[in-house]
């Protein structure tokens, strides 16, 4: 939902030219809302891009207003995003620049140029001056709740007042988070995993109509269908609409996770097949089975409840990635058998639990899993069956 930009000195050596003094529009200024359509072949840019562009070509003003900016050099920044205290800005540059990089990669750009009378015009742009001075233009950044679309939505909702009528009448809210996003990143199946596995049952939930809003596609789509309190009445926020097409093609992953992980199964049921025969367990593999297995537990764990990212609590994949599998791999080649065998029934149950009501849960868990839930579940009920035995 943002447009990378990892050397920030440029724009902020511009912006002391564009913004330090604010001057007045003119009659001709208008203000328009930007959408950019989605690169189906970066996680980044798979959600598209929502600015701000303010136009006046009697005082030669042409600027986007982009919070999608983020400086990699800013103190702490690889701590602050592991813990989720991810900080953006408010850029502003040349419109003709900020054209040119998404045209440069296929990507369409919808323009709506609003219909404002001068006041609610002046006030937008007030703020958006107010907004990219130094002490005002970071802020903290949240995939859902506070992003470059969010944004956007929160101007016209702040700054227009009881100025703006937005109609929801029309938008059926049947979706979670976790379903739109797994709708923008079905041609990044490995993205989209990544994202199922590391957030949580917040994101499950049905959102309301305006939290649609935090993609840029939904932004269009509302801001098309709000209307503006004018000196004649009310009219359609929208006054006019220009289109660039895309021509940005998606390519398809090379091994796709339905592929990995059924391998993996396969794997898994040879070896433990190999394994009931001969009455023997093939430690090495356990170890970094269950090793593998405990360590994104634990990651996911952590994330849950020792970071800011509110939208990975009470994960429940950690009902496969337990995050105690990790000790019990190092414990594999210990005496404890009969302790590790109990373990291993216990984590039995609750895979088996996980697999059968793997479509009634209350956190849509990734269907790619599947085949890693079964494969653990094989390796525990041989562990159950096999280490008593085992001297």
């Amino acid at each position: 939902m943002h447009r990378l930009i990892s050397v920030v000195t440029c724009f902020l050596l511009f912006y002391n030219g564009v913004v330090a003094q604010m001057l007045p529009l003119s009659d001709k200024a208008e203000i328009s809302i930007i959408t950019c359509g989605p690169d189906p072949n970066e996680l980044y840019s798979a959600f598209g891009h929502s600015a701000i562009r303010v136009n006046d070509p009697v005082n030669e003003i042409d600027y986007a207003f982009n919070y999608g900016v983020f400086d990699f050099d800013q103190p702490n920044f690889y701590l602050n995003f592991a813990r989720g205290r991810n900080y953006y800005m408010l850029a502003v540059y040349k419109y003709e620049h900020f054209e040119w990089a998404y045209k440069r990669d296929g990507r369409f750009i919808h323009e709506q140029v609003l219909q404002l009378t001068p006041q609610q015009r002046d006030k937008i742009y007030s703020f958006l001056h107010w907004n990219a001075q130094p002490e005002n233009r970071t802020y903290r950044y949240d995939y859902y709740h506070d992003n470059c679309a969010t944004r956007i939505r929160d101007i016209l909702v702040n700054q227009l007042a009881s100025d703006l009528k937005i109609d929801s009448t029309f938008f059926n809210a049947t979706h979670s988070f976790r379903q739109k996003t797994d709708e923008y990143l079905n041609p990044l199946p490995w993205g989209d995993l990544g994202i199922d596995i590391c957030l949580g049952l917040p994101i499950d939930r049905t959102m309301f109509a305006t939290e649609y809003m935090f993609l840029p596609d939904y932004i269009e789509l509302f801001v098309d269908r709000m209307q503006v309190k004018s000196d004649s009445g009310w009219v359609a926020l929208v006054k006019e609409k220009r289109i660039n097409a895309a021509t940005v093609e998606p390519w398809s992953s090379l091994v796709h996770p339905w592929v990995a992980f059924t391998f993996l199964l396969t794997i898994i049921t040879l070896i433990s097949v190999f394994d009931w025969r001969r009455k023997r367990l093939s430690r090495w593999f356990d170890v970094t089975l269950f090793g593998l297995t405990g360590l994104i537990g634990l990651l996911l764990f952590v994330l849950w409840l020792f970071t800011d990212h509110h939208d990975a609590a009470r994960n429940l994949n950690l009902l496969w990635a337990f995050p105690l599998h990790f000790f019990a791999s190092l414990m594999l080649f210990s005496k404890h058998k009969n302790l590790l065998s109990k373990y291993f029934l216990f984590c039995l149950i609750i895979l088996a639990f996980t697999l059968v009501f793997w479509w009634v849960l209350p956190q849509d868990l990734n269907l790619y899993l599947i085949p890693v839930a079964a494969g653990l579940a094989i390796r525990c009920l041989l562990n159950w069956k096999l280490l008593p035995q085992i001297h």
